[in-house]
């Protein structure tokens, strides 16, 4: 059986969402106060833009290596421009609806932001705060290390390999897969064609959510 197979047939314990990209698109607002950022340290903004998503942005700063630059601060100073810069942020298709129908103990977002940063994003994309958040605060390892997604799981009280991850960028479809989980990658903010032996969607308008009589939940409308 294919992984493209394998998560379609299969129930799981819970659903791990990424953030931005996979259930709201934050890429315009982010892209503006990181090119701002840029070009007062001489970056070359189109090479540079690529490196910042799915990571956690004092780790974007700290590979760089610039001379007489602290990451935490250059970090701290970006994460409070994001907070004030909002505008063109919007729920990836389908996305509100889909996580309605979870129940609450079953999903949790599991984000390189920030929390004060992920429910300001959230709020403004008209997505509820879930009752179960990892952020880039809460592991001392981001994305592509699976810590994030390993911490989600045992506070949701389930093993890896149940849980199902919706993911869109390489750092996090890499800590998914680091940390034994099963993966769909949502395809709403690519611009080029994704290679993955995962299944691929480009948001949730045909997705549902279904809970066996074994409580095991699965996921109808994922390609097989």
């Amino acid at each position: 059986m294919t992984e493209r197979q394998h998560v379609f047939k299969r129930g799981f314990g819970a659903v791990l969402f990424d953030m931005d990209g996979t259930i709201l698109s934050s890429i315009v607002a982010a892209e503006r106060v990181w090119t701002d950022w840029a070009l007062r340290h001489g970056l070359d903004v189109a090479t540079f833009l690529p490196t910042i998503h799915g990571v956690r942005s004092v780790e974007t700063i700290r590979r760089l290596q610039l001379p007489g630059v602290d990451p935490e601060v250059e970090a701290a100073a970006i994460t409070a421009a994001e907070m004030e810069d909002t505008a063109g942020i919007s729920p990836i298709a389908g996305a509100a609806r889909f996580l309605a129908s979870l129940s609450p103990e079953r999903w949790a977002i599991v984000t390189s932001a920030p929390k004060a940063l992920a429910r300001r994003r959230l709020a403004v994309a008209g997505i509820p705060i879930p009752a179960t958040m990892v952020s880039g605060e809460d592991v001392e390892n981001g994305k592509p290390a699976p810590d994030c997604f390993l911490l989600a799981a045992r506070r949701l009280g389930h093993a890896p390999v149940d849980c199902l991850v919706f993911e869109d960028a390489p750092a996090g479809i890499a800590a998914a897969e680091a940390a034994g989980m099963h993966l769909v990658v949502i395809t709403a903010t690519h611009t080029h064609p994704v290679e993955t032996r995962h299944p691929t969607v480009p948001g949730y308008d045909k997705l549902t959510a279904q809970v066996s009589a074994e409580g095991l939940l699965s996921v109808a409308g994922i390609p097989g």
